[in-house]
This record gives structure tokens, sequence and C-alpha cells, in this order.
């Protein structure tokens, strides 16, 4: 369930939102007069979906690719450079 919080707790208890998204590793929802305006959360867990993002559109690429006709490149060598790239964070 997701966690939504007033913008006024934002204001007010900032260090209990940053510890609970960084031990929950989960994003809060902030709301402005009832309405989503944005959301906060830890840099490891930005740093996370940034790297799936990433690799869902190289993949995307790659099922494109090979569709066309082309010659796909080897799994366990691009995922070796992908770890590489967001320090095993995946």
């Amino acid at each position: 369930m997701p966690n939504i919080r007033p913008i006024s707790d934002l204001r007010n208890n900032a260090n209990e939102i940053s510890e609970f998204c960084r031990r929950e590793r989960e994003p809060v929802f902030i709301t402005r007069n009832g309405v989503g305006d944005m959301v906060v959360m830890s840099i490891e867990f930005y740093e996370r979906q940034q790297a799936l993002i990433e690799l869902y559109g190289k993949l995307s690429e790659a099922e494109a690719e090979i569709a066309g006709g082309g010659e796909g490149k080897d799994f366990f060598e691009f995922a070796k450079k992908l770890r590489a790239n967001v320090h095993g964070k995946v």
C-alpha cells in the first residue's frame, strides 16, 4: 500500500520521511490540497528505478533489432557491463 502524506508532513517531518524511504526502500507520495504533487524517494531507490528503465529500453532495442534480422549480443556480457554501471544495485 503506498505511503501518502500531505506536504505539511514533508515540512514538519522531513527526517522521518527520509528514514522511511531508506528503511522501507519505498517512495512517499506527497499531496498538496489533497491532490498528488510529488514523490520522495531515497537515492538508492531512484538509481534502481533508473537502471531498470535503462535495462527495459535496451531490451526493447534488442528485440526490435532481432525482429529486423539483426544479430543479437551475448546476454551475459551485456548483463555484466550493466551491473558494473549500476554497481550491482539491480
